[in-house]
């Protein structure tokens, strides 16, 4: 009976990449050396570029669950494997496979339009002008901030944890915790509320107060709504999202060790 080694080792493997001459470069190379294959004919995807290159990939291809297994030629990449050329139908499979379940948020406009957008990272809301953002919390339908004066405020998932909102001061999620953060951005009043970890079952529902007079957007990962009056953000589990890790690269060691960062 043939092995799941050596089925993944027989997958069909389309390369993507970023448009960065760095990513094009290694795109010919793989391709020349492996062959091309389009994306919609694969079994697994392998994503050469940066971190905003694998969440474009992730929601590009989400409706297919095809798991994507990144390389880094951008320049953080904290989603993505080493760059090697050699031996990737073996490193795919031996790679080990996270599960990721992004935000769906759903926000209102001023003038009542529903917009639906996913996040794999966060959902950010952000003031618009010069002047701050009001912003009114709830969870799952109790009322946790009567006002928050602000810059904005960030909903993430754990794997989003260590991007926007690590810079904003929220707190770095375990992937297994199960929780979501809601951090404050730049928070006038409540001056010393930093923010809150929630179940990932919770249902956040943000109001923005005074509207009209201090415009807030609503950014979910790249998808950006503007002038929203209401945002609700839920962890939508019916969606499964899979990347591929080397062993010594695994995602979850990577999260740990950003905790013990100097």
């Amino acid at each position: 009976m043939e092995s799941e080694t050596q089925k993944t080792e027989r997958s069909r493997i389309a390369f993507v990449a970023a448009d960065t001459p760095e990513a094009q470069s290694a795109l010919q190379k793989l391709v020349t050396r492996y062959g091309a294959l389009e994306p919609e004919e694969a079994d697994v995807i392998v994503a050469l570029g940066g971190d905003g290159f694998m969440l474009e990939m992730l929601h590009r291809h989400m409706s297919r669950h095809l798991p994507i297994y990144g390389m880094n030629r951008g320049s953080v990449g904290f989603l993505m494997n080493n760059y090697r050329e050699d031996g990737i139908s073996r490193r795919i499979a031996r790679s080990r496979a996270v599960t990721l379940h992004p935000l769906r948020m759903k926000a209102r406009t001023v003038d009542g339009k529903v917009h639906e957008e996913l996040a794999i990272n966060d959902v950010s809301l952000l003031r618009q002008t010069r002047q701050t953002a009001k912003l009114k919390i709830s969870i799952d339908d109790v009322v946790r901030l009567d006002e928050l004066i602000c810059d904005g405020a960030l909903v993430s998932t754990p794997a989003g944890s260590t991007a926007y909102n690590l810079s904003i001061g929220g707190p770095i999620i375990p992937l297994a915790a199960n929780l979501l953060a809601i951090t404050p951005i730049a928070a006038f009043r409540p001056r010393r509320w930093r923010g809150a970890l929630l179940q990932h079952t919770a249902r956040v529902k943000i109001e923005i107060l005074e509207p009209n007079k201090r415009p807030v957007s609503a950014v979910a990962d790249s998808s950006e709504v503007r002038d929203v009056r209401e945002v609700e953000i839920t962890e939508d589990r019916s969606i499964a999202l899979c990347l591929l890790f080397d062993p010594q690269h695994a995602l979850e060691e990577r999260v740990l060790k950003e905790q013990f960062q100097p």
